[in-house]
């Protein structure tokens, strides 16, 4: 088997149950030529006095070199171990989620699967749709789905493996069905009482933004006669939950015509009074300041914007636009009024990007009040180990 050894004092983040090992961190690597050229070969983790550390896949070009499996040295990486991952996995959600047939049924480490994101929309006769980002779940791909498709009684599988993380890691951007039929070009599902039309093979991660379903329940039950602007709204998953709260009007913005016409779909699909929604095809920082020089003003809106920080050198420039687009809104936003602000960059902490935002109230010469801070929901969990899974945080803030 291949065997990892790790450089002096460099096992401590292992110790402390930290799923990922980088280059810097390894003194030798020992095995076939074969194996250590292979990605996704299960090795063994070993500190620099010969200590089993861990059994770890092996990406021999990315810069996580290696992703944990297993800190227990009896418990062998294998097609039983998957099995038994999956169903704890699935057993999960069906306690924790309510309401909703689009769930997050694995999300990677925190389900003991590093790298690999599946989604199930539509129940049985739907799909799992799933993303394999790292090379040890790549390898392991046929198992992983037998057990999908055993445990939860739906047989059309389709893969999302299109994300850039891919690249990273030496492997082909892939697409297309893995099991069963392939998915139409619209899937609906419901969430909170609302139905939307979900693009499993092109739209954004596997379809929609699954991640968000609770802080759109939070929106939901806010919205009963304001006035709402829902920026980088895609297709429009809050503006949606908005008018089932009873929204008296909803602007929506996005910079793609495609998810707003599936946005004005799934206004139809739910009966809502087309007259109470606006979307409109624009920039939105440019729409922004526009509205600001207009003097409109709204009563709830959502900041929630793609992922301005995509690794730790682009933490200052991204903090530039958290600030811009949080001082504008907080300056649309009337007395009393409630603004949902997130961001899903991994490389902004939480503490970061409260930070942030208190300075564009500052500047604002706005007394925000934090009424709430919000995450993904509880098919989304984070281990104490790992904070890297709290990638989406947000802030609900009252205008006072």
């Amino acid at each position: 088997m291949l065997t990892i050894t790790l450089k002096p004092g460099k096992e401590k983040s292992l110790l402390r149950r930290h799923p990922w090992i980088f280059p810097t961190a390894i003194d030798r690597i020992e095995g076939k030529p074969e194996e250590k050229n292979k990605p996704g070969a299960t090795a063994l983790v070993r500190s620099a006095t010969g200590q089993f550390l861990a059994r770890a896949a092996f990406s021999p070009k990315s810069q996580i070199r290696a992703r944990v499996w297993s800190f227990d040295e009896n418990e062998p990486i294998d097609h039983a171990l998957i099995k038994r991952r999956v169903k704890k996995a699935i057993a999960y959600r069906m306690q924790s989620v309510r309401d909703t047939d689009a769930i997050r049924l694995i999300f990677g480490e925190a389900d003991g699967f590093p790298g690999l994101v599946v989604d199930w929309y539509a129940g049985k006769q739907g799909h799992l749709v799933c993303q394999f980002q790292s090379a040890g779940v790549e390898a392991w791909k046929a198992p992983i789905v037998q057990a999908l498709i055993a445990e939860t009684g739906c047989p059309n599988v389709y893969e999302r493996s299109d994300a850039s993380v891919r690249e990273r890691e030496g492997l082909p951007l892939v697409t297309g069905a893995l099991a069963g039929n392939e998915p139409p070009e619209e899937t609906l599902v419901t969430e909170n009482g609302v139905r939307y039309a979900v693009d499993i093979k092109t739209g954004h991660k596997t379809g929609f933004y699954i991640d968000q379903r609770d802080n759109r329940r939070l929106v939901m039950e806010h919205a009963e006669g304001r006035d709402v602007l829902n920026c980088f709204c895609y297709t429009g998953g809050f503006s949606l939950a908005a008018l089932k709260g009873g929204a008296k009007s909803v602007v929506s913005i996005d910079s793609s015509g495609e998810a707003l016409a599936i946005g004005k779909r799934n206004v139809e699909l739910n009966g809502f009074d087309p007259a109470r929604a606006e979307w409109w095809d624009a920039d939105v920082f440019k729409t922004l300041r526009a509205l600001r020089e207009q003097g409109k003003s709204f009563d709830l809106i959502v900041l929630d914007p793609p992922k301005f920080a995509a690794s730790p050198d682009q933490v200052e420039r991204a903090a530039r636009a958290y600030k811009d687009i949080n001082l504008i809104g907080l300056q649309l936003l009337r007395e009393g009024g409630l603004l949902y602000t997130y961001s899903c960059s991994g490389a902004i902490s939480a503490d970061l990007f409260q930070k942030i935002v208190a300075g564009a109230a500052n500047d604002a010469k706005v007394d925000a009040r934090i009424l709430r801070r919000l995450h993904a929901g509880v098919d989304h969990p984070m281990t104490t180990s790992f904070p890297e899974g709290e990638y989406l945080k947000g802030l609900m803030l009252h205008k006072p």
